[in-house]
């Protein structure tokens, strides 16, 4: 095809007189008397482009009878719009159809709701909702890239298939090549030694670990990956494979850690208001009016920072009451990330200094023996956004918090070496990518920001 171009190419160079050929899915036909409309999409933006198709083209019949989301190719010359709305279109001269669709299309009406798009997650791209939310998912994946490669990070790639659980939670999918309706076993246990890898593996939880290895010879390194949870939870912020986010800085503190992160955001923020303007008006008006002043003040605000200690005194003294109970020693829950992000600081926010009793292993510990230095990144709506930590550097506390914990020091003697030679204070964080989109986009449910969501009772596609 001779100067084929993308829709949104041809909207914004709008270049009249030039001739070239779009390709895409019909949106509509209206016929009038010896003339039809084709509301054109191709995907590249929200709008469609007005095609005009003349009586006397030889397609002109089977043009009229073309449904909704039949694949076209059109050749034609670009012309001024007397309509309003749109600045050109384009006057086919010729018209060539690749698939037609006959009546049980499911897309024939304008407004479907998510959830029974989620059911036809095959056609939804075609949807205007989420052609918007894939395409600011594919501008953000870029962003995050060039994000890292300005600051001198290096991006690499950690294992999909893992024999440790970072997180310690026992929420790993299995993989193995034994006979799962009679694998062996031995004293009463499956023994392992003639599966595919000889030990009991997973998918990964998160890449974190590896990545600290990676960070100890190469200073500051991220991983951009798959992740998976084998949680029975059907909640809009829960899904079994999501994609995270995950940096690993060498010589760096907590603070650093959140000065990074804060940094991250906003860049994400304002790339994303600049580079999906015409997707974020979209968002603004169809999904959650009012998400691009949200998401400016994201890219603009100050971040505040409050110890975990101060979080619980501010929530206990709340003038309202919680479904779940405030008490120093219990993990913040939805409802209380967001009344302090959205009542008491009024924008985004870090509470710092967790109890150790309720976070993960490899925390620094702080002197006063009942904290480790971790951090949660609040923001409006969502809630926890980021998670991180300064990771414990110190040999001797480690292996401690170990033992307490009842982890296998053996199992974990490669990470346990990387303290003993060469060690160094370090820190990074997890940014769950879906939940980024989430609060960009306006969407509510994670099973709407990523392409084919694996849920409990869901892998059809």
């Amino acid at each position: 095809m001779s100067n084929k171009q993308h829709i949104v190419s041809i909207l914004k160079l709008a270049n009249v007189g030039v001739d070239l050929t779009v390709t895409g899915w019909v949106r509509s036909v209206r016929v009038g008397k010896g003339i039809a409309f084709i509301a054109l999409n191709d995907g590249s933006c929200v709008s469609s482009l007005q095609v005009i198709i003349e009586s006397d083209l030889p397609e002109y019949d089977e043009v009229c009878r073309l449904g909704t989301g039949s694949a076209v190719a059109i050749t034609g010359v670009l012309s001024e719009s007397p309509a309003a709305g749109q600045s050109v279109e384009l006057r086919a001269e010729k018209v060539t159809i690749y698939g037609g669709v006959d009546g049980s299309y499911p897309l024939q009406k304008k407004h479907h709701s998510f959830e029974f798009l989620r059911g036809i997650a095959h056609l939804r791209p075609r949807a205007n909702t989420f052609g918007a939310v894939f395409r600011t998912r594919s501008a953000l994946s870029f962003a995050i890239h060039r994000f890292f490669r300005e600051r001198g990070f290096v991006y690499v790639h950690t294992p999909i298939i893992t024999a440790n659980d970072c997180e310690g939670a026992g929420e790993q999918f299995k993989v193995t090549t034994l006979d799962v309706a009679a694998p062996p076993m031995t004293k009463g246990k499956i023994d392992f030694s003639n599966d595919f890898f000889g030990q009991p593996t997973g998918l990964t939880v998160s890449g974190q670990l590896e990545g600290e290895l990676l960070a100890m010879g190469l200073s500051s390194v991220y991983t951009f990956g798959p992740t998976f949870r084998a949680e029975n939870s059907n909640t809009p912020r829960h899904a079994a494979e999501f994609w995270m986010v995950e940096p690993e800085i060498a010589f760096a503190d907590l603070a650093d850690d959140a000065d990074l992160a804060e940094d991250f955001i906003k860049y994400l923020c304002g790339f994303a208001l600049e580079e999906c303007a015409e997707d974020m008006a979209f968002f603004d008006k169809q999904i959650e009016p009012g998400v691009i002043e949200r998401v400016r003040n994201l890219a603009e605000s100050e971040f505040v920072r409050m110890d975990y200690t101060e979080a619980i005194a501010r929530l206990e003294k709340a003038p309202m009451s919680f479904q779940y109970p405030v008490a120093w020693g219990l993990d913040l829950q939805t409802e209380h990330e967001r009344y302090l992000t959205e009542k008491i600081v009024g924008g985004p926010l870090f509470v710092l200094n967790y109890p150790k009793d309720i976070k993960a292993f490899y925390m620094r510990q702080n002197e006063d023996g009942r904290t480790v230095a971790a951090m949660d990144l609040l923001v409006p709506k969502v809630g926890e956004i980021i998670g991180g930590s300064q990771r414990e550097e110190r040999l001797d506390l480690l292996q401690m918090r170990m033992d307490e914990m009842g982890i296998s020091t053996q199992a974990l003697s490669w990470y346990l070496d990387s303290r003993r030679w060469g060690t160094c204070p370090h820190a990074g964080f997890g940014l769950g990518f879906e939940r980024l989109i989430m609060h960009i986009t306006g969407m509510e449910n994670i099973r709407d920001v990523i392409p084919f969501p694996r849920t409990p009772g869901h892998a059809e596609f």
